[in-house]
């Protein structure tokens, strides 16, 4: 039978060193860790040989982020954390159509494509962002698309800027009173064949074209309200059920919602625009980090 060395003067040194040290189980000493600021700093962006500036057209995301009426409340967890475990890692449960997000076109319509299978050269290219201020319950019609400086054209990432990213919110001016799209705009997009659009408010149709409005409505009030504001029934008005999501995604284009960030930066402006999804096999949507990149002068 073998029996157990007897630690050395060394070895109790040593472990007693270990026992006062902060840095256990194999943690590097502090002076090999670099400092916070490191992470932080601007290192500027080169593509292609040339310096470029990159605007940040993207909506923060975390506990309290706005949602649509009727989507479950985000959840994060702490799976790890510093105290225990060193490290931190937070366990997310929420639906990917949150923040600045990209929907596909199975979201819609059934035996469509998921987001993993669009191509990666439709969330990347050429594009412009055109400002179309609206009020309450304006539609953004074919005409204001026409007039639209710089001029859209085939193949561009279309960026529709409405002023409403400004009350984004858990509020009801964001979600229920928001401008927008609807039918006439979906096929106008179609005709001029661009790649995808994006726009700066709840959804790719106007709130009224959802089930905000759309019957079982999630918010019958507006019903009366729109009737006293307007003399016209809702529903003349608004028939479809989200009618430029299903005419724009059936036909190729998808959609990106809640643009915000630094969008006012870059108003009137042609810019590549950058807008990749998770490659969630299976996936309805996806969040997005939404960038544009300009050329420095």
């Amino acid at each position: 039978m073998m029996m157990s060395r007897k630690p050395s003067c060394e070895d109790i040194r040593e472990r007693e060193g270990l026992e006062k040290s902060v840095y256990m189980h194999g943690m590097l000493p502090k002076e090999y860790l670099g400092k916070y600021e490191d992470a932080l700093a601007d290192m500027g962006v080169e593509i292609l040989g040339k310096k470029v500036e990159i605007y940040d057209l993207t909506q923060g995301f975390g506990y309290g982020v706005p949602l649509w009426p009727y989507f479950d409340d985000v959840k994060i967890e702490r799976m790890h954390y510093h105290s225990r475990a060193r490290v931190l890692t937070q366990v997310l449960t929420h639906t990917m159509h949150v923040g600045t997000h990209i929907d596909a076109p199975v979201h819609v319509e059934e035996d469509y494509p998921y987001i993993d299978q669009i191509p990666l050269s439709r969330f990347i290219g050429k594009g412009v962002v055109v400002d179309i201020p609206k009020r309450k319950w304006e539609v953004v019609t074919p005409y204001d698309l026409e007039r639209a400086e710089p001029s859209i054209e085939p193949g561009d990432i279309v960026i529709v800027h409405t002023g409403w990213h400004r009350f984004y919110g858990d509020n009801i001016k964001y979600y229920i009173y928001a401008p927008g799209f609807y039918k006439e705009a979906g096929e106008w997009f179609v005709k001029k064949g661009v790649k995808l659009v994006g726009i700066d408010t709840q959804a790719m149709d106007h709130p009224l074209g959802t089930r905000i409005a759309q019957p079982p409505p999630l918010v019958p009030w507006v019903l009366e309200e729109y009737k006293k504001e307007t003399g016209r029934d809702l529903y003349q008005d608004f028939p479809y059920w989200e009618p430029c999501h299903r005419i724009l995604y059936t036909h190729g284009i998808l959609g990106i919602e809640n643009v915000g960030g630094d969008i006012d930066k870059v108003l009137g402006k042609r810019v590549t625009i950058i807008a990749l999804p998770l490659k969630w096999h299976g996936g309805d949507g996806s969040m997005i980090r939404l960038i544009a990149i300009e050329e420095k002068r």
